[in-house]
């Protein structure tokens, strides 16, 4: 499956894709005690809330007003969300999904990844081809260019003092340290097709491919492939979020979740959550 970008790098079908999605009317549920997977529903401009068990639909709209909200980050009560459209990250109640200030960091090129680092905020910055580093208590900026030099970075992910970036343009998933952002292999994963959201399980790294539909497997430490074809059949994979043994994959171009066993890649309800608009991150609670 071919991707075509705009002008800013950004995806084509990304941007468009708004206007062509039709999405189900889903109701409400109460609030209980089981785990909450919240989707950022880009097209739609929410962030929806589900029983993270069953899928079942606790709040749809559980944020509204977003301009393209893109990726997701829980912390303790606080959800973040990284808003590509107007340059933002957003602090939420992750309870209640009320603001608690809807312009934590402003400026931003097209933010959409982001990860907790010790006492530090780092966000991708995909028509800036930047990560940057950020306080965080206040978002206050501490390096608007802690790394460069990519074409479209989106996926990121932690692992210890390793950052993983997944760089969507140029097909690679590159290494760098996460204290400092000295590169410690650009090249760390190539030949990828559109490299997207990213996981560390143990020892391996996961990385959603959103040109050709699948989810590979990688040795975390070397980048070699262990099973580059881990998931398949999906359709336009992008965030990835884990709850045990259970991974889930937001399917953009489809408007899905779907649930599989982190350990073999087996589907367990490839259409666990259906119906919604185009999709783009996922976290756990």
């Amino acid at each position: 499956m071919k991707t075509n970008l705009t002008s800013s790098g950004r995806p084509l079908s990304r941007a468009l894709h708004a206007s062509v999605i039709a999405i189900a009317v889903l109701g409400t549920l109460p609030r209980n005690a089981h785990a909450q997977l919240y989707v950022a529903q880009e097209s739609l401009g929410i962030v929806s809330e589900y029983d993270v068990k069953t899928g079942a639909t606790i709040n749809a709209n559980f944020i509204t007003g977003l301009n393209e909200p893109a990726g997701l980050l829980v912390k303790g009560d606080d959800l973040f969300v990284a808003n590509f459209g107007n340059g933002t990250v957003g602090k939420y109640d992750a309870k209640t999904g009320t603001a608690i200030n809807a312009n934590f960091i402003a400026g931003l090129g097209g933010p959409q990844y982001m990860v907790l680092s010790g006492n530090t905020f780092l966000v991708t910055n995909g028509d800036s081809g930047t990560v940057g580093k950020y306080k965080a208590k206040t978002g206050i900026v501490i390096n608007a260019n802690f790394i460069t030099g990519f074409m479209f970075p989106e996926g990121l992910v932690l692992a210890g003092d390793r950052l993983f970036v997944g760089d969507f343009g140029a097909g690679t998933v590159g290494e760098y340290k996460a204290t400092t952002g000295s590169t410690t292999h650009a090249d760390f994963i190539t030949g990828l097709s559109s490299p997207d959201g990213l996981l560390v399980l143990s020892d391996k790294l996961l990385v959603a491919s959103f040109g050709n539909g699948t989810v590979g497997e990688y040795n975390a430490k070397t980048g070699t492939a262990i099973n580059a074809n881990f998931i398949t059949g999906l359709d336009g994979p992008q965030e990835l979020a884990l709850l045990g043994n259970k991974l889930f994959v937001a399917n953009a171009h489809s408007g899905t979740v779907g649930e599989y066993d982190a350990k073999t890649g087996t589907a367990i309800n490839a259409n666990f959550i259906t119906g919604l608009g185009f999709l783009h991150g996922l976290a756990v609670k």
